[in-house]
């Protein structure tokens, strides 16, 4: 039997593409688990119960805890949902079902993917300006609109890009009924994406909770309880990085507790988004 060189060299080619993205892959993934492992390793001595009920303790006095962190963080999170989420899912709406083409969707388009690039901490000093300095105080209120503007262009891009995966049958069997177009968006298009919808809220939210410097010219932090949206709060994300570069060894401590419990919050949204988008969230 005659071996063709031409399908040899393929043969080997195709085994060594393999062999580089399977090692890519694997490395990828062995990054990942030693990161959480060490966060783990590391922090897992100071979880307790008084870490997630307790305020901090004075300088140089140990134990504590960061409950006011963790609150603070979930209302920032909250905040910036209701800002973000609402203005990117409606952009994404008016890009998948009314401006596919046309100047001022390129023009939309564009302006997203620039805002997606700019770096956090720009965002932080346009919210310091616009919001703290006119306040006259660092505030949970700035600090949420920071990151709700970091949420924008990732949940116009998403929004727009599930709403394109349902099939323009769909719309041309509501629009032979005579059903209005606002109505077929609003009854058939949103709840027929919805699961993906949802993963991409959930992703955006994943992004945005670790930042830290947007934080550190709005919210600032807070070693007490917050009272209300108007005065400075504490976050996981700025309380890390206080006790990282702190000389106090229970601070270190709890800076890797406060990384562990950030990274499982970024885990378990992100796992949640993975549950929900494989089930089917296009009606074909």
């Amino acid at each position: 039997m005659v071996r063709d060189p031409l399908m040899a060299r393929r043969n080997w080619a195709n085994r060594l593409a393999l062999a580089s993205t399977g090692l890519c892959a694997l490395v990828t993934v062995s990054v990942l688990f030693f990161l959480l492992g060490y966060i783990a390793v590391n922090g897992i001595g100071a979880l307790n119960w008084a870490f997630f009920t307790q305020l901090p303790k004075p300088v140089g006095e140990p134990g504590g805890g960061m409950a006011n962190a963790i609150v603070g963080t979930g209302k920032l999170l909250f905040l910036a949902s209701l800002i973000g989420v609402p203005i990117g899912f409606f952009g994404g709406v008016y890009l998948a079902e009314f401006g596919r083409n046309g100047k001022i969707a390129f023009w939309v388009r564009y302006a997203t993917d620039v805002l997606n690039g700019v770096p956090s901490i720009v965002i932080g000093i346009f919210a310091y300006v616009l919001v703290v300095l006119p306040m006259k105080s660092f505030s949970t209120l700035a600090g949420g609109f920071a990151l709700g503007i970091m949420m924008i262009p990732i949940a116009v891009r998403t929004t727009e890009e599930f709403l394109k995966l349902i099939p323009a049958s769909i719309r041309e069997a509501a629009d032979a009924l005579g059903v209005q177009r606002w109505k077929t968006i609003l009854f058939v298009v949103i709840p027929a994406a919805f699961r993906g919808l949802l993963t991409g809220i959930l992703l955006d939210l994943a992004r945005v909770a670790g930042e830290t410097a947007p934080l550190l010219f709005t919210a600032l932090n807070n070693r007490v309880w917050s009272h209300g949206w108007m005065e400075p709060t504490a976050s996981l994300p700025v309380m890390i990085y206080t006790y990282a570069i702190a000389p106090y060894e229970d601070w270190h401590r709890q800076a890797w507790a406060a990384a562990l419990v950030l990274m499982l919050l970024v885990l378990v949204v992100n796992g949640g988004a993975r549950m929900v988008l494989p089930r089917r969230s296009v009606v074909v």
